[in-house]
C-alpha cells in the first residue's frame, strides 16, 4: 500500500506551490491512475512521493515512511520516461550496471531482458533503441529490485497502440500479483481502460478521487458499440429514428462493420435493428475506452511480444515445482509474466539487508568499462606520451625523469596526468549527464559509498595509466634511440612515487570538481587550473623559510620515531613531502582540500534538506 499525506512542493517564484496539500492512497492489487492535464502537477507528485524532489508531507510504503525504507530499490520501482543511460552503452550492459547498484545478481538482469522481449537486443546500444524498446528497458530497470510498488510517469506517452497495450498489461499483471501500481496519465480514456482507481488533479490539488466505474460514469461519454455486416443500413435507420423522435444521437463509423452510437442504449439499437431486419453480431455498451474491437483485442495483443520470446518460456519451464518464486530467483512457473511481477505479499516492508561495499565498486567498474570513453582516453595517452618523450630525449644517453614522464615545459601537464584527470572528470560528469541512477530509488551519485568507489576506481585507473605511460616511453626510447635507462631504473623510487601521486591527484581533482559542479568541463577546468593558475599563486605566496621548514619535515619525523619507521615508509613520506613542497604539489593539495570541503558542504546541505 502507498499512502501520501499532505504532499506539498516547495513554493515557486510567484509564491504558489505546484502541488499543494495532496493526500491519497493506492491499495495493493489495484492500478491507480493519477490523471490531469499538462501542468496539473502529476509529475511533481510522482517525484515528491518517490523522494526525488524536496517538499513537505509524508509518504508511507506498506506502513513505513519513505525515509526509513531499508532498501528503497527493493520497495519502489520507477519509470520516469526514457532510459537515462549513455547512448553508447548496450541494453544488457546498462541493466547489469544497475543490477550492481541495486545489489542483485547479474542473472536477474538477463532474466528481465528476456521477459520484456529484449533478449535478442541485449547487445544493442541505447541510442539505437526505438521508443517502445526503450520503455520496455525502463520497466526492466524498475523491476530489478523486485519492488512491491511501481510508480510510472506517463509510461504510454508517444508509444504505439501495441506497445502501450503490452505495457499496461504488465502493470495489470503486477497488480494482480499483489503489487501496488501508481501511473500518471493525461488521457481520461486510458485511465478508464486500465485503472481500478482514478485520482484527478487540477491546479496542483485533488479534485476527484473515484473508483474506475464512478469515474467513467461521471467523466466520460458513454456509447453503444455495434458490429454488423450492414453498418450503413443500420446507421441510416438509427439517424432517421432519432430525427423522428427529436433525440440527439450521433453515429460514428469506426470501420466497415463497426459503429459507435452516442446518446442511445443497447435496447434502443437492438429494437431498431430488429425493425429494419439488420443482422447484429455484437452489441455492447462502452464508456470512453476506444472501439470494441480494440478492447477485446487488447489482451492477446499485449501478450504477443512476451509469447514471441522463446527464452521466457524456457525460463518459466525451468522453475522448480512446489515453491513460489523468490526475489532473486525469478524462474516462475506457468506464466512468463511472472518474471515481471515484483511481488511481496507480506503486509510490511522487507527487513533491512546489510549493504556490501562491493556493490558500489561493481557498479563503478561496470559504469566506466561499459563504454569506450576511458579506453579511448588511455589509447590517446599511450600514443601522445611516447611522441613527446622522443622530443625531450634528444637522442641516446641518460634519460631525465621529465623525458620519461613526457612533460615538456610548454605543456601544463604531461599526457598521463591530464588523461587521469579527464577519466576522473568523466566519472562524475557522465553520471550527471546520463543520470541512470535516477531510476534506482535509494542510490544517489553523491552517496558516500559511491564516492569512495569512484575514488578507488579512478585512483587505480590513474596508477595503471601512469605506469603504462612510463613503460611505453622507456621501451620506445630504448628501441629507437638506444637510450641508457640504468640510472632511471636504479633511482626510480622517489620520482616514481611523486609521479604516481601527481596522476592520482589530478584524477581526484577532476572527479571532485565534476561532482561539485555536476559537469565534466568543470572537472577538466579544475585539473588545468592547478598548473596554470593555482601553482603560480602558491609559488608567489610561499616564502622560502616555509619551504625549508617543510623540506626538513621528513628528517624530523624520522628523529621523533627514533628509527621505528621502516625504510619503505620513510621513503614514501619523503617523496610525498617533496611533491607537496613544490609549487605544483602544494597547489594540487590546496585544490583537493577545497574541493573536498565543497563536496562535503553540498552533501551535508542536501541531507539537512531531506
Amino acid at each position: 500500500m502507498l499512502q501520501a499525506v499532505g504532499v506539498t512542493s516547495v513554493r515557486r517564484a510567484e509564491g504558489r506551490p505546484a502541488v499543494d496539500d495532496i493526500s491519497f492512497e493506492c491499495l495493493p492489487g489495484q492500478v491507480t491512475a493519477l490523471l490531469g492535464e499538462p501542468g496539473a502537477g502529476k509529475t511533481t507528485v510522482v517525484r515528491l512521493i518517490a523522494g526525488l524532489d524536496a517538499g513537505r508531507g509524508m509518504t508511507w510504503f506498506r506502513g513505513t515512511p519513505l525515509h526509513r525504507v531499508a532498501d528503497p530499490a527493493r520497495e519502489i520501482g520507477l519509470v520516469l520516461g526514457e532510459v537515462p543511460g549513455h547512448p553508447a552503452r548496450t541494453a544488457g550492459g546498462h541493466l547489469r550496471m544497475l543490477s550492481a547498484a541495486v545489489g542483485v545478481p547479474v542473472a536477474r538482469a538477463d532474466e528481465l531482458l528476456d521477459a520484456v522481449g529484449l533478449g535478442a537486443l541485449r547487445d544493442e546500444r541505447l541510442g539505437l533503441l526505438s521508443r517502445g524498446m526503450d520503455r520496455r528497458l525502463a520497466l526492466a530497470a524498475a523491476l530489478l529490485g523486485d519492488p512491491h510498488t511501481l510508480i510510472l510517469d506517463e509510461p504510454c506517452r508517444d508509444l504505439s497502440a501495441r506497445d502501450g497495450a503490452w505495457l499496461l498489461a504488465r502493470l495489470r499483471d503486477h497488480a494482480a500479483a499483489g503489487g501496488t501500481v501508481l501511473c500518471a496519465t493525461r488521457d481520461p480514456k486510458e485511465a478508464a481502460r486500465f485503472a481500478d482507481h482514478v485520482i484527478t488533479l487540477d491546479g496542483g490539488k485533488v479534485v476527484a478521487d473515484q473508483d474506475a466505474e464512478a469515474f467513467a460514469r461521471t467523466r466520460l461519454r458513454p456509447r453503444v458499440s455495434v458490429r454488423t455486416p450492414h453498418a450503413a443500413r443500420l446507421s441510416d435507420a438509427v439517424r432517421r429514428e432519432a430525427r423522428a423522435a427529436r433525440r440527439s444521437v450521433e453515429v460514428v463509423t469506426e470501420s466497415g462493420s463497426l459503429l459507435s452510437v452516442y446518446g442511445s442504449s443497447c435496447p434502443e439499437i437492438g429494437e431498431t435493428a430488429y425493425r429494419h431486419g439488420v443482422l447484429v453480431h455484437r452489441l455492447t455498451e462502452e464508456v470512453g475506452t476506444g472501439t470494441a474491437e480494440a478492447r477485446h483485442a487488447s489482451a492477446p495483443e499485449a501478450s504477443a511480444p512476451a509469447a514471441a520470446a522463446p527464452e521466457v518460456s524456457a525460463l518459466a519451464a525451468a522453475a522448480p515445482a512446489g515453491r513460489p518464486p523468490s526475489r532473486d530467483e525469478r524462474a516462475a512457473a506457468a506464466d512468463p509474466a511472472d518474471v515481471l511481477r515484483a511481488t511481496d505479499e507480506a503486509p510490511a516492508a522487507p527487513p533491512r539487508r546489510p549493504r556490501s561495499p562491493r556493490r558500489a565498486l561493481r557498479y563503478e567498474l561496470r559504469r566506466m568499462l561499459g563504454v569506450r570513453t576511458a579506453p579511448l582516453v588511455a589509447v590517446a595517452v599511450l600514443v601522445s606520451s611516447p611522441a613527446l618523450c622522443l622530443l625531450l630525449a634528444h637522442g641516446a644517453g641518460a634519460v631525465p625523469p621529465a623525458a620519461l614522464a613526457a612533460w615538456p615545459g610548454f605543456l601544463p601537464l604531461p599526457p598521463a596526468a591530464f588523461g587521469a584527470g579527464l577519466i576522473g572528470a568523466l566519472s562524475y560528469g557522465e553520471e550527471f549527464r546520463f543520470p541512470a541512477l535516477a531510476a534506482v530509488r535509494g542510490v544517489s551519485p553523491r552517496r558516500p559509498a559511491v564516492l569512495l568507489a569512484k575514488l578507488a576506481v579512478t585512483a587505480a585507473a590513474a596508477v595503471t595509466l601512469a605506469v603504462l605511460a612510463v613503460v611505453v616511453d622507456a621501451q620506445v626510447l630504448r628501441l629507437l634511440h638506444g637510450a641508457d635507462l640504468t640510472a632511471a631504473r636504479e633511482n626510480w623510487a622517489d620520482p616514481g612515487i611523486r609521479w604516481l601521486g601527481l596522476c592520482v591527484g589530478c584524477a581526484w581533482a577532476g572527479l571532485l570538481a565534476a561532482a561539485v559542479f555536476r559537469v565534466t568541463a568543470a572537472g577538466v577546468a579544475a585539473v588545468l587550473a592547478v598548473p596554470v593558475l593555482i601553482a603560480p599563486l602558491v609559488e608567489f605566496a610561499l616564502p622560502g623559510a616555509a619551504v625549508r621548514s617543510i623540506t626538513g619535515l621528513a628528517g624530523r619525523l624520522r628523529a621523533m620515531t627514533q628509527g621505528r619507521l621502516p625504510e619503505s615508509a620513510d621513503r614514501w613520506i619523503r617523496a610525498a613531502l617533496e611533491l607537496v613542497v613544490q609549487p605544483f604539489g602544494a597547489a594540487l593539495v590546496l585544490s583537493l582540500s577545497a574541493l573536498i570541503c565543497a563536496y562535503l558542504s553540498i552533501a551535508l546541505r542536501r541531507r539537512a534538506t531531506w
